[in-house]
């Protein structure tokens, strides 16, 4: 994944997305609290009820707020963001992803890159003369390096004699002084790395203090990017670790102006910028370690912040993909590198990058789409990949459960790029909003939502309308993530997103061959279905009645509903087991 340029599409945000948050909290207690009275008056939606709430002692009717009509609601709560060094533009950005119905933005972090004398940046002069050399004085120098993260770091930065912040021709640099050996100002082997931060307009603000300072007015959460290592040249996917105490020590400085300069209650935590992908094979243990050694930091110097690690699914048949057995393992690994930090692993769904596939069991055998096409090849879904993101998601919930880390989806929200679904000048596509709720079909197992990329994939209007406003005028799409089919008693469960009050249509084969079909409205609401089970809390669960049936020996049966605001989902095709 990568960053790209702000936004420039800003549409003003539909009342509907505004409240909804809000609203929703009091729709699931009403609801809950309707639920269970009815129950215990003997009506017959109990098999929707679970024992716990059936056991609870009814509240109070005086404490019980009006009843309010449900909103719709779109699940995916958190973006990656590009940060700008403007005030104005951040705080606009967040303003718009709040009102989308967001509540957490990531950025991206920097490289912490060698460096020769001759690489440094030529305009970080002090009176004509190189800037490391000043801030070098007498000390032997170890090595350079550069940490251009186009931020203007504050005076908090400077901690030791030799740090210095550097304006001239208009750009400012912080540079730092930091040990060759040992953790204080002073190295014991007399020999120091020079590191030349920044590389900003001097008038531009510290991109990371505005998101933050942004977030806190919103009530919003910003992860901030950590540094990463540069890439080995003999194995690009792995860090270079030839400059790894070098490279902590500079973490815990990073960290450490985070603390003095960006302690707001709006910086919730930091994304690891190193990915990998979801296994736990020896190849990678530079990057668990890497996690470990990063984890630790925060622990120490940040301990109320949280930490994201986004590993991503490859389970491309022709390249050797990462097996749903590859995907447990590897994500009970990832979380036993928390080293006290509360963990959220979100997986990166592959759907944006071809590397992996929304599609279940049903059309397994169906051609892959025209996106995923372009990456994979022609051919069937099951024989592009090892299995669909469903299996995975399902995996990692289990490889993940008692270690106290927490399971995330990272939705790819762009598509492998065609001539039809340009964005800009980026590597990567357009999706539409139906390719995304098919993604969305896919990640219940996971407790949140974030996506893969604000700017400029949900703003960009390709040679169409935005991703933005195809979301907004979709707000209320029905989403099926699982049913429970009985033939045999006539009853369907049906989990996913916006089912209040649907209308359900059962399709399948009978035994002689004949299509039938039978539509039913939900006789069960459950709200809070998410909530109970460890999953994304905004499921739902509707249970229908459409009357005993029996299906032919191909099994496959598909399911539709039409939700109280009259949209209607995606059909949801499954297999009975």
């Amino acid at each position: 994944m990568s960053a790209q340029a702000d936004p420039k599409d800003k549409m003003p945000p539909p009342k509907l997305i505004e409240s909804r948050r809000v609203r929703r909290k009091y729709v699931r207690l009403i609801s809950g609290l309707l639920a269970l009275a009815v129950l215990l008056v003997g009506a017959g939606v109990a098999s929707v009820i679970t024992t716990d709430q059936s056991s609870s002692a009814p509240p109070d009717t005086a404490d019980v707020p009006t009843p309010v009509a449900v909103e719709p609601n779109f699940p995916i709560s958190g973006y990656f963001i590009s940060a700008s060094s403007r005030d104005a533009t951040n705080f606009g950005k967040l303003q718009d992803i709040k009102a989308f119905g967001g509540d957490t933005v990531i950025t991206f972090g920097s490289t912490l890159q060698p460096a020769t004398a001759e690489d440094l940046p030529a305009d970080c002069l002090v009176d004509g003369k190189s800037c490391a050399r000043v801030a070098a004085g007498p000390r032997t120098v170890e090595r350079y390096f550069t940490f251009l993260d186009a931020s203007k770091w504050g005076p908090e930065a400077l901690q030791c004699p030799g740090d210095r912040q550097v304006t001239n021709n208009g750009q400012s640099y912080t540079v730092l002084v930091l040990p060759n050996a040992g953790k204080t100002c002073t190295s014991s082997d007399d020999k120091y790395n020079i590191v030349i931060a920044g590389g900003t307009p001097a008038s531009s603000t510290d991109p990371s203090n505005s998101l933050a300072t942004a977030a806190t007015k919103l009530g919003l959460k910003y992860f901030a990017g950590l540094p990463a290592p540069a890439k080995r040249s003999d194995l690009p996917y792995l860090p270079d670790f030839s400059y790894k105490a070098i490279f902590d020590l500079f973490t815990d400085r990073f960290l450490k102006y985070q603390a003095d300069a960006n302690d707001l209650p709006g910086l919730a935590g930091f994304y690891h910028h190193t990915e990998m992908p979801l296994t736990d094979s020896a190849t990678f243990d530079s990057v668990f370690a890497l996690y470990a050694s990063q984890n630790d930091a925060i622990h120490r110097i940040l301990p109320t912040r949280q930490a994201i690690i986004s590993p991503y699914i490859d389970a491309r048949v022709d390249k050797s993909g990462i097996s749903v057995d590859d995907a447990r393992r590897g994500i009970r690994r990832m979380a036993q590198t928390a080293a006290g930090v509360q963990l959220n692993i979100a997986i990166q769904d592959g759907m944006g990058t071809g590397k992996g596939g929304a599609f279940s069991p049903s059309d397994a055998a169906s051609a892959v789409d025209p996106y995923a096409a372009t990456i994979v090849g022609q051919g069937a879904w099951n024989s592009k990949y090892l299995a669909p993101n469903k299996d995975y998601f399902t995996a990692a919930a289990a490889g993940i459960k008692g270690t106290g880390a927490v399971l995330w989806a990272n939705l790819e929200g762009m598509a492998p790029v065609t001539k039809q679904n340009p964005c800009g000048d980026s590597l990567r596509g357009q999706t539409t909003k139906a390719r995304v709720d098919r993604q969305l079909q896919q990640v219940a197992a996971a407790r949140k939502v974030i996506s893969f990329m604000w700017d400029s994939y949900y703003t960009c209007k390709g040679t169409g309308t935005t991703l933005k406003k195809q979301v907004e005028a979709g707000l209320t799409t029905p989403i099926i993530t699982d049913v429970t089919f009985q033939p045999g008693a006539g009853t369907l469960e049906i989990v996913g997103f916006n089912l209040e009050g649907s209308t359900a249509t059962l399709a399948w084969t009978n035994k002689v061959g004949e299509e039938s079909r039978k539509s039913a409205k939900a006789d069960g609401f459950d709200p809070s279905y998410g909530v109970k089970h460890g999953m994304n809390p905004q499921l739902e669960m509707i249970s229908v009645n459409v009357g005993p049936t029996s299906v032919g020996k191909s099994k496959v049966f598909s399911v539709n509903v039409t939700n109280s605001w009259g949209a209607k989902a995606t059909e949801f095709n499954s297999l009975l087991s």
